[in-house]
């Protein structure tokens, strides 16, 4: 193995064009790492707020981009029991996937599933991982109940819409177009409503027949968090996972009591390699069977080489794209 690897630094804060690609020297696992040689590396939403200078990296992580990647592992920690050079996995990063080679903890990494490619697998850990903590696991959307998901067409959207539908869920979704609407309705929502033309509150109270929904999953903030206070049932949960929209929004915290409603989020990297590991052991049991029988799959929209990742991070801000978007290692 050769003892530099091609990387994508993020040479100052900024538009896309501070995306340059360098050499570095690569780097070597101690205790659970893994070291993965990358086929590929997913593209998120995160990844365009650190190049912009809003979304730090965890002190102790990479400071380049990427927060997911596919591939074969070439080495391995003095602790590491669960896999061996050879494995084929796709893996939740602390940071460092814009690279030919990245190193995560071994508990942060799952098989890729039988048949699946290498392109697609880079596109499971970070949705899925985010999807299955806030809907599931902190907001607890159970069969028979309702959500809404904004942003249905995105890697997030595509995802949330699948597993929710797999497990029972009444869907709901927002999205900016016609053809985005044709697609959430193929993966499983109910009604899909443009915000463009459509207000979803009265959407959404019609089809409820006034009630609202159980659990609504949110990364645009901004005014629609007292919309989405609005349409929650009584006992509903709204679950924060972003903000484009901002943070910040005036809002009468009344109806929160009135009717035991709970707001709630988060946000994935900054928690502990255990807490990690555990979304992963959930995922594993609970969602990779259906990913095996292709049940369900991350919907792609898009491949970039890596010496492409400029064009890749404008279609992600054009918001033109459908699921995910992946960097060709």
């Amino acid at each position: 193995m050769t003892k530099t690897m091609r990387v994508v630094e993020i040479s100052s804060f900024g538009r896309p064009e501070v995306l340059k690609l360098n050499q570095r020297e690569i780097p070597t696992p101690e205790g659970n790492q893994i070291l993965i040689q990358n086929a590929s590396a997913g593209v998120n939403r995160p990844d365009i707020l650190q190049r912009s200078g809003s979304y730090s990296p965890p002190k102790e992580a990479s400071d380049l981009p990427g927060l997911e990647s596919a591939g074969t592992i070439v080495a391995v920690g003095e602790r590491v029991s669960r896999w061996k050079i050879g494995d084929a996995v796709c893996a939740l990063l602390p940071g460092g996937g814009y690279a030919e080679y990245s190193l995560t903890h071994e508990n942060h990494a799952l098989p890729v599933p039988t048949g699946m490619d290498f392109n697609t697998a880079a596109a499971i850990c970070e949705t899925y991982f985010t999807v299955w903590s806030n809907v599931f696991m902190r907001g607890g959307l159970k069969s028979g109940e309702t959500i809404l998901i904004h942003g249905g067409s995105s890697g997030i959207g595509t995802t949330a819409i699948q597993l929710a539908e797999l497990f029972g869920a009444r869907v709901f979704a927002t999205v900016g177009s016609a053809e985005k609407a044709r697609v959430c309705k193929e993966l499983g929502a109910e009604l899909a409503i443009n915000y463009n033309n459509q207000d979803f509150v009265e959407e959404i109270s019609d089809i409820t027949g006034k009630k609202g929904v159980d659990l609504i999953l949110d990364m645009v903030g901004g005014d629609y968090l007292p919309k989405n206070v609005k349409i929650l049932a009584d006992d509903g949960r709204l679950v924060q996972i972003a903000f484009l929209k901002g943070p910040k929004i005036e809002l009468n915290f009344a109806q929160l009591m009135v009717r035991r409603l709970t707001i709630t989020g988060s946000t994935l990297r900054p928690q502990s390699d255990l807490a990690k590991a555990r979304i992963a052991e959930d995922l594993l049991e609970k969602v990779f069977p259906y990913l095996e029988t292709g049940r369900i799959k991350p919907i792609m929209d898009s491949t970039f080489k890596l010496d492409e990742v400029v064009e890749a991070h404008k279609k992600m801000e054009s918001s033109k794209h459908i699921g995910k978007i992946v960097l060709e290692i």
